[in-house]
């Protein structure tokens, strides 16, 4: 990998510009073996639904690329646009070049002003997280129907409404309605793949970006893998989609100001990839 060529580095995964070959101008997906969570006794727990990168699960990076292989398969054969183009090695993928959904600076010369960066597309189906977190009225595991937020990304993730993105001129009112309009489709499908294998997706975070190619079309960029999915066992709904045994698996705690919540029937990533896989 050469370090010129390098267009981004995210928390799992390296962008690199491929410059000779049949492939020439598309870009490298490379899918490492980073991986985020949080700290606990002194050790890392790894958790999709966190951002700070606690340290690496080898051969993660292969597994997560033939598991996006697989979704973005899916996606083109339902006619849904995505940036992927095809496979190649254990751990890369080649795509169309895109450019995350984003804005510059307005006024630069105020300190402190900082660029807009990738949007980040949050889809829930039930409460939980940073969600219940901030919605601590809301009963866990309350079905939420597929809401969408948007998320800036950084060394820490901030909501942003999506009237703000209009009112800011990050994204016209059309763009956001196509934004949310897919990213519900998207998440309808992947909710419908895991159900299939008696699954459950409790949320997920996909990444959109318009095509550098042709008109700028928004797509699915970045991934579809077990990095972004929180998926648990022994879903039990009732009749409004609210999880019924969420007594029995959920845990919140609230201490110093601070509210946790967890699942004990959230599936380690390694258990249900090998399912697809």
């Amino acid at each position: 990998m050469s370090e010129k060529n390098l267009v981004y580095r995210g928390k799992s995964k390296d962008v690199i510009q491929i410059t000779t070959g049949p492939y020439a101008g598309k870009y490298r997906m490379v899918y490492t073996d980073r991986a985020t969570g949080y700290m606990e006794n002194g050790k890392p727990v790894f958790d999709p639904g966190y951002d700070n990168v606690v340290g690496e699960i080898p051969g993660k990076g292969a597994i997560a690329c033939r598991f996006a292989t697989h979704f973005f398969k899916l996606l083109k054969a339902r006619g849904i646009p995505s940036h992927y183009i095809d496979s190649s090695g254990d751990n890369e993928m080649i795509v169309e070049p895109a450019i995350p959904l984003s804005m510059p600076v307005e006024s630069p010369e105020f300190p402190g002003s900082a660029p807009l960066l990738n949007l980040e597309f949050t889809w829930r189906n039930n409460a939980t997280g940073s969600f219940w977190r901030r919605y601590p009225f809301v009963k866990p595991c309350k079905n939420l129907g597929k809401v969408v937020e948007a998320w800036t990304k950084g060394d820490s993730d901030i909501l942003i409404t999506l009237e703000a993105l209009q009112a800011t001129g990050a994204m016209t009112s059309d763009e956001i309605a196509q934004s949310v309009a897919l990213v519900r489709q998207i998440a309808a499908l992947v909710t419908e793949e895991f159900a299939a294998h008696d699954l459950h997706v409790i949320d997920g975070k996909f990444e959109l970006g318009r095509l550098k190619s042709g008109d700028g079309k928004i797509v699915i960029i970045d991934e579809i893998s077990p990095d972004v999915l929180r998926v648990c066992k022994g879903y039990s709904p009732d009749k409004c989609g609210d999880c019924t045994v969420y007594r029995e698996c959920t845990i919140t705690n609230y201490s110093d100001g601070k509210r946790t919540i967890k699942n004990r029937n959230q599936v380690a990533a390694a258990d249900f990839v090998n399912i697809f896989l």
